[in-house]
């Protein structure tokens, strides 16, 4: 069976099953009956109080195909154009109808042409446009704003979340005691989707704390258990036992996803695996662009259960995980091009030139600089050698040529 997220198991696929935006749903259920007097809506409000979840229950309600966008991946006008263009304009293959989603609208703010260009597709689709967003009061949005309808959603009552962790208790037949759902859904601050991923973390460890942490493993136990693990639900919390950092992890399973899935037989496992990969790499993206650090969340997800599940079968045969490359290329890199950096920056800052100029006519400066010049650079002994070096390196060019 499948593995999938309590978020997305539990997705209200009617009115009657989103609980604590009654406002919101009137609000979105006239913007529907109105359009195209207003041709799109926006959904905005904190993380997690059921913007896209609303998007998609519409969606469902009315039998109509959905169009996902995320405006952070499509941040220039030609994308935009090339991927937006014709979803608003080209009826679906399969329905009459469908609903362009454009979610994260918030990704596009500081991108030149990029608004602009939504605001302009937007005025001409034929279809309803929803857009989602944590904040759309920015003077960018004002134009935005004036052709779109404003449908606000709230934080929800720690209350209300506790009914829904309650609800999906029962209906996955776990037990948990009520003062650990209230302990959750308060720690939450109103964003359910946070609070449905602790619950689903705490089934997990099934323990009635949040705080608790078995011991530490080694990262080649936590290779191990990530592919090779028969449950991807074993694998939920594999990374609460790790003292390391989550980006450090992503390189370590990077470097070891072709060790794992060798041979022609597992090239279908393999396209899974590195694609679990890139989608927690897309998280990890965002993250650092919006510092929204809930999507650590998603991250986790997918490289643990999201790897865990590309196999067709359990492979007993051991496997020989290698330490990370990567960082030891970019590192030796770096050490070697680090007197040539040092160098340009000194004798750009002496002669009044800029780096990228300077760096143009590197080639010269070995010949350039005499020992008076690189007194005044202040030049160490190990720059001084680096471009005796390279002096030494290009004469016998030079004399050839010559």
């Amino acid at each position: 069976m499948r593995f999938k997220p309590f978020v997305e198991k539990y997705r209200p696929k009617n009115f009657k099953q989103v609980k604590g935006q009654g406002l919101a749903i009137g609000k979105l259920d006239r913007f529907m009956k109105t359009w195209p007097a207003k041709k799109a809506c926006i959904l905005h409000g904190p993380p997690g109080t059921g913007k896209t979840t609303l998007a998609y229950t519409l969606a469902y309600f009315l039998d109509r195909e959905i169009f996902e966008l995320n405006a952070s991946d499509f941040r220039t006008k030609d994308k935009l154009n090339e991927v937006l263009r014709p979803a608003l304009k080209q009826e679906s293959l399969f329905k009459k109808n469908k609903i362009i989603l454009i979610d994260e609208v918030d990704g596009i703010v500081a991108d030149r042409g990029g608004l602009s260009e939504l605001i302009y597709l937007i005025e001409s689709s034929h279809f309803p446009v929803i857009i989602t967003a944590n904040d759309i009061w920015g003077s960018n949005f004002a134009a935005l704003r004036k052709i779109s309808e404003l449908i606000p959603l709230g934080e929800l009552d720690y209350r209300v979340i506790f009914s829904i962790l309650e609800e999906i208790c029962k209906l996955e037949g776990i037990s948990v005691d009520r003062e650990t759902l209230i302990a959750v859904a308060i720690k939450s601050k109103g964003d359910v989707r946070a609070a449905i991923n602790d619950l689903q973390s705490l089934c997990s460890h099934n323990v009635s704390v949040l705080s608790e942490r078995d011991k530490m493993e080694s990262i080649f136990n936590v290779l191990r258990s990530v592919f090779k693990s028969p449950k991807p639900e074993n694998v939920l919390d594999i990374f609460d036992k790790l003292d390391m950092p989550l980006d450090e992890v992503f390189l370590w399973i990077e470097e070891n996803i072709p060790y794992e899935y060798q041979g022609k037989e597992r090239v279908e496992e393999l396209y899974k695996a590195v694609n679990a990969l890139s989608m927690a790499d897309v998280y990890r993206g965002r993250v650092r662009r919006q510092n929204y650090w809930r999507f650590f969340v998603y991250q986790s997800l997918l490289l643990s259960a999201g790897i865990n599940i590309a196999k067709k079968k359990i492979y007993s045969s051991f496997t020989t995980y290698k330490r990370p490359t990567r960082v030891l290329k970019i590192w030796m890199s770096n050490q070697k091009n680090k007197h040539k950096k040092s160098v340009i920056i000194k004798y750009a800052k002496h002669s009044h030139m800029s780096k990228k100029k300077t760096a143009k006519e590197f080639f010269l400066l070995p010949y350039i600089i005499n020992p008076d010049i690189s007194h005044k650079l202040r030049l160490t002994e190990d720059e001084e050698k680096f471009l005796n070096e390279l002096t030494e390196a290009h004469l016998p060019m030079i004399r050839e040529k010559t």
